[in-house]
């Protein structure tokens, strides 16, 4: 019998958005149908793999009922922890594609093992000799960095900032550091309830003029992209982002 493939399925970016946007406009037909064809899945929360499945079935008829899909969950600690380091052994979950089934691997929003969990998954499934096909879809790292206006040539995505008020500005003094030093643009991110007290905290200690740029909302309709040097931002009082959208942050020259 051979063996299953593991697919990297992308969902949307609107998770946790206050609106969502059609399937379409950020899944290929080729993606939703690959996903419609799925019955084994790897995910980061069942209930919203199975939000998502909902409306991938509303384009094209799932391969078989919700109740009948197997879904299995990445443990907790993969969450709060990460699975990159080695700590977790995924091979457990990848038992049915050794049996013949292809398995999807879904995140809460864009690509899987991408600033989210499901790195382990696919370092199992290579060393499994399973075959891994990532699917197109939406990645909100890049789609910031494309609409930021720093170096795409050369950048890097340190993931959270401390929640320490103390350790926090010295992260950003570091990341920023590296970035007036290298040239490598810095890409973060923040639990979206605390992007308003992040945004406070950069444009109290960023330098003048280090470029600051948020990415909230990504491909939807109320998406906010804007780019300006911290002492612009302080000039031009916007408003800070709100605690409900998820952001990607980045800073550079």
């Amino acid at each position: 019998m051979a063996a299953g493939s593991l697919y990297l399925v992308p969902a949307p970016l609107d998770f946790g958005c206050a609106t969502q946007a059609p399937l379409t406009d950020a899944l290929p037909e080729a993606t939703l149908r690959r996903a419609a064809g799925l019955t084994h899945w790897i995910c980061e929360n069942a209930k919203s793999a199975r939000a998502y499945l909902k409306r991938v079935d509303a384009l094209h008829p799932l391969a078989a009922p919700l109740q009948a899909m197997v879904i299995q969950e990445l443990p907790h600690q993969v969450h709060k922890k990460g699975d990159h380091g080695g700590g977790f052994d995924a091979s457990a979950l990848l038992a049915p594609a050794l049996q013949g089934h292809d398995i999807g691997l879904l995140s809460e929003a864009g690509m899987p093992a991408v600033a989210d969990p499901g790195s382990s998954v696919v370092r199992a499934a290579h060393d499994a000799g399973l075959a891994v096909v990532p699917l197109v879809g939406p990645v909100s790292l890049l789609l910031a960095l494309a609409a930021s206006g720093l170096n795409g040539q050369n950048f890097a995505f340190t993931g959270y900032l401390p929640q320490d008020a103390d350790e926090r500005v010295q992260r950003i003094r570091a990341l920023e550091s590296l970035a007036l030093k290298q040239g490598q643009t810095q890409l973060f991110i923040e639990t979206p309830y605390r992007n308003a007290a992040l945004w406070q905290a950069l444009l109290q200690h960023l330098q003048p003029n280090t470029r600051l740029a948020i990415a909230a909302g990504l491909t939807l309709a109320q998406a906010r992209l804007e780019s300006r040097s911290a002492r612009q931002w302080r000039q031009h009082g916007a408003p800070p982002p709100d605690n409900r959208t998820p952001a990607v942050f980045a800073i550079g020259r």
